[in-house]
């Protein structure tokens, strides 16, 4: 079994997603990660920013206060939820996935509330639309009285309807608008990527409970604060590069261990693949290029990979000189737009037959308009 392909899955990326307000307006870079795969159920706030030789005013507090109750959300598992719905799912996209997350309940009887309980109401509510919420929501009901005890049962619903009720009040924050007057103004843009944190931050708060609150979001508050301090960093003009990279790294270290583990992955992983992209552009041919990627360590059948990329893109190049200077006198001609266009479509299908690399050309056609 597998678990369902999710785009932006788990915490890490959904930071990225939450903070976006117009719309998707504001174009920030925002780290790429992918979500670890350890279960927490409590995580500490970052520790305050020293004010000794530095001015920055670090991010609010991604607790609320106090952490999940160990003596629950460490219990014992007594019941939980099937790992898959079977070979006929209600929803055709479910078909072959196992559920991602769990509904547990420890020996008392009552719900563990942590990550996976979110992701367990996300792997049914993201079949909305598909199929209708009613029935969404139903396998979740159905699914909890039928595996856990009555009173996890209870708690489980609860805790949906809270759920659903964030989900709601998340959309306002989503659809702030930007001042169009304004909206290219990186200052005016981080402004605006730190409130909408701060305002789905205040709605979470005002909906869940604090353990609920922590076990759902904490994680991911903490990578934002992180997230926002680093950008902050980077505005930053009173400050030399040193002094930038000194910081970045002090707020990173003031993550979550796990958190900590991951983003120090993708630095390692981002590095590598920056020397790896100077190798390809130094290279005097794709096969060069390949020979000298093994020679740093990339297996043969990935080196092999690139390399006929690269052969691919390089015919590509040499194809496209000849049908841009070909498109140029057709456009000299003085023919009608309409006689352009229409032999246009020729001169593509004749010097790209293949389907992709006619794609290739179209996206380097808009790039350079």
């Amino acid at each position: 079994m597998r678990h369902r392909p999710q785009q932006y899955r788990r915490w890490l990326i959904s930071f990225a997603l939450s903070a976006l307000v117009a719309g998707s307006a504001i174009w920030w870079y925002l780290p790429e990660a992918s979500a670890p795969t350890t279960d927490i159920k409590t995580v500490n706030a970052p520790a305050p920013v020293p004010t000794a030789d530095t001015t920055i005013n670090p991010p609010a507090d991604s607790s609320d206060g106090s952490a999940a109750d160990d003596s629950k959300t460490g219990a014992e598992v007594a019941s939980s939820t099937p790992t898959s719905l079977g070979p006929d799912p209600y929803a055709p996209s479910l078909k072959g996935t196992d559920i991602d997350g769990a509904l547990k309940a420890d020996s008392q009887g009552k719900l563990i509330v942590d990550l996976e309980t979110k992701d367990f109401f996300d792997y049914f509510l993201n079949t909305v639309g598909e199929v209708s919420p009613d029935q969404a929501l139903e396998q979740i009901r159905t699914l909890a009285i039928t595996s856990l005890p009555p009173t996890a049962a209870d708690e489980t619903m609860a805790l949906l309807d809270q759920y659903l009720e964030y989900k709601q009040e998340a959309l306002a924050v989503q659809a702030t608008a930007l001042d169009p007057s304004r909206q290219n103004d990186p200052t005016y843009r981080l402004e605006m990527l730190e409130k909408a944190f701060t305002d789905l931050k205040q709605v979470r708060q005002g909906v869940f409970s604090p353990e609920a609150h922590q076990a759902f979001f904490g994680l991911e508050e903490a990578y934002g604060e992180y997230t926002l301090a680093t950008l902050g960093v980077a505005a930053r003009t009173d400050l030399s590069a040193e002094a930038k990279t000194a910081l970045v790294a002090w707020h990173r270290d003031q993550l979550p261990s796990q958190l900590q583990q991951t983003e120090r992955h993708l630095l390692t992983s981002n590095e590598l693949n920056r020397r790896r992209m100077a190798t390809i552009n130094a290279a005097e041919s794709p096969e060069s290029a390949g020979q000298k990627l093994m020679a740093q360590g990339m297996s043969p059948e990935a080196a092999a990979s690139v390399t006929d990329y690269l052969q691919e893109r390089s015919t590509f190049d040499a194809r496209y000189q000849h049908y841009e200077a070909a498109l140029d006198q057709l456009r000299a001609s003085g023919l009608s737009e309409t006689d352009v266009s229409a032999q246009q479509t020729q001169l593509l299908n004749q010097h790209f037959p293949d389907q992709k690399q006619q794609t290739w050309a179209r996206l380097k056609m808009l790039g350079s308009n």
